[in-house]
């Protein structure tokens, strides 16, 4: 075995080791800490991602080098690489970008702890993309759980208090009937092993044996996880706790978190039960109706807030409405699209929250559209950044976004029964988009004097007074036009990296 086979591993490893290390130094020393470890992981990622290309199928490391059923493993592709190197590179400008307002809004004493949390998070993530085993998984999904409820509640007023207590709350519901699911399924396949399971679920439906409980089980599952994902209607705790958390916290949790389990439900789709059986389950078709509506009840609630960061909360759950809209579709072109648009999504509303914040700097601190009245003048890089971010979730040419909707376009067409319904509501969710995040570019380019409101004496913000959100604002820029120019290879990528999932 090569050595860059182990990378994977050491990765979960160093990143869960981080956590208590962190505890033990001070906050500077474990922001410095973490900002190494997630520079690490990211540089593995991609020599993983290097490896897995050139050689051109995955492979399985196991850990003690225990066979199953015994051992518990960890399986390398193309998908799981890249996404692997992709939330890295997410997170780290989510922390650089947030750096500034970590230092004002979480407690000295506290600081430490934030980082432990962000560790043990990556970690998390990094355990949900590459393990094999499906009770591994549930594990790693509590730990995800723990730490994002740490994340939202270090900022410690009454709003955060209280949306963290809404968070654990439905999260631990969801995480209660993902184990559920478990449970049948371990109880009807005996294995824990998502490639085991497979090989016992293809079994069982071709003698059509256990329908009911298979059903049940795939049920639970993706109801679990669609609500720790926040699909419409599981979505009550999503505004608070992305709304009133520190920057990071925010940009972390709507770009990484919920795609975390996305990522694992695509998993449990294609690995656990295999896509055959879950086209022939009627389970898609939930998904797709709740996700149609979401995308649409989203987008209304986001035109009806007058706070910017409320209204990029509300924004997420129209685009988690996206990704479970092209699963319903059944096709692998609408798995293609909505794996797309998880990396997106990502990219493009952790710019949102970075940009946000660059205009409120600018506003006295301010979230309310009315002081934000002329912001893109007073912060020019914020600006242009959140004018990008727009643009790429309404769809226009050159951005991610674009490609997404296109995506999705493409896959609802191919899908006879349900592209109607499919063009309708990304026709539909394309105008309420451009509503709210148009109407939100206008108030940041309008004059004060020309909305007719009394001048205030908001300080300018330059890009030299906040390097690090800055660095981090062009970088996620560049970002975006990677994801929307360059995207035939990482179509292509994920093509392949899907073909070696199944």
């Amino acid at each position: 075995m090569a050595f860059v086979q182990n990378l994977p591993f050491i990765s979960i490893i160093l990143s869960l080791f981080a956590g208590p290390l962190s505890s033990i130094l001070s906050g500077k020393k474990a922001k410095w800490i973490n900002l190494a470890v997630i520079t690490i992981i990211g540089c593995m990622s991609a020599a993983v991602l290097g490896f897995v290309l050139q050689s051109g199928k995955p492979y399985v490391y196991m850990m003690g080098h225990f066979p199953a059923p015994w051992g518990n493993e960890i399986r390398v592709g193309l998908l799981e690489a890249s996404m692997a190197l992709f939330f890295c590179v997410v997170m780290f400008l989510c922390m650089l970008g947030g750096s500034r307002e970590r230092s004002l809004e979480v407690e000295e004493p506290k600081e430490n702890l934030y980082y432990v949390m962000v560790n043990l998070l990556l970690s998390s993530l990094l355990a949900l993309i590459y393990t094999n085993d499906l009770f591994t998984a549930y594990v790693f999904v509590e730990i995800n759980t723990i730490s994002a409820c740490g994340l939202i509640m270090i900022r410690q007023n009454g709003r955060t208090i209280e949306a963290a207590t809404r968070y654990m709350i439905m999260s631990l519901l969801g995480s209660g009937l993902f184990l559920l699911g478990i449970c049948f399924l371990y109880d009807v396949t005996g294995h824990l092993l998502m490639s085991n399971i497979k090989d016992q679920v293809t079994l069982l439906s071709e003698s059509g044996t256990y329908h009911i409980p298979l059903l049940v089980s795939l049920g639970l599952m993706s109801i679990g996880l669609a609500i720790k994902s926040a699909l419409y209607p599981f979505h009550a705790w999503l505004p608070d706790a992305y709304g009133y958390s520190t920057l990071s916290s925010a940009a972390i949790l709507s770009s990484l978190v919920s795609k975390g389990y996305i990522f694992l439900l695509v998993k449990i789709f294609y690995r656990v039960i295999g896509f055959d059986v879950v086209r022939d389950s009627k389970v898609i078709n939930v998904l797709f109706v709740f996700g149609i509506i979401g995308m649409i009840i989203g987008s209304i609630d986001a035109i009806k807030e007058s706070n910017i960061r409320r209204m990029i909360a509300y924004s997420s759950i129209a685009q988690i409405g996206y990704i479970y809209m092209g699963f319903g579709l059944g096709t692998t072109a609408g798995v293609i699209a909505s794996v797309f648009h998880i990396v997106s999504h990502a990219a493009t509303k952790a710019l949102l929250f970075v940009a946000a914040s660059g205009l409120t700097d600018a506003s006295g601190d301010s979230t309310d559209f009315f002081d934000l009245t002329g912001a893109g003048y007073r912060n020019k890089l914020a600006g242009v950044a959140f004018t990008v971010g727009s643009l790429s979730m309404v769809g226009f040419p050159m951005f991610a976004g674009f490609i997404s909707k296109l995506l999705f376009a493409q896959a609802g067409v191919e899908s006879s029964h349900k592209m109607l319904m499919t063009l309708v509501a990304l026709a539909i969710s394309t105008v309420l988009n451009a509503v709210y995040f148009m109407k939100t570019v206008i108030r940041i380019y309008t004059p004060e004097w020309k909305a007719g409101i009394e001048k205030k004496n908001f300080t300018k913000v330059t890009a030299m007074q906040q390097p690090a959100k800055s660095v981090a604002l062009v970088c996620f820029i560049l970002l975006n036009l990677v994801l929307g120019l360059g995207s035939e290879p990482i179509i292509r990528l994920f093509e392949n990296g899907l073909k070696m999932f199944a």
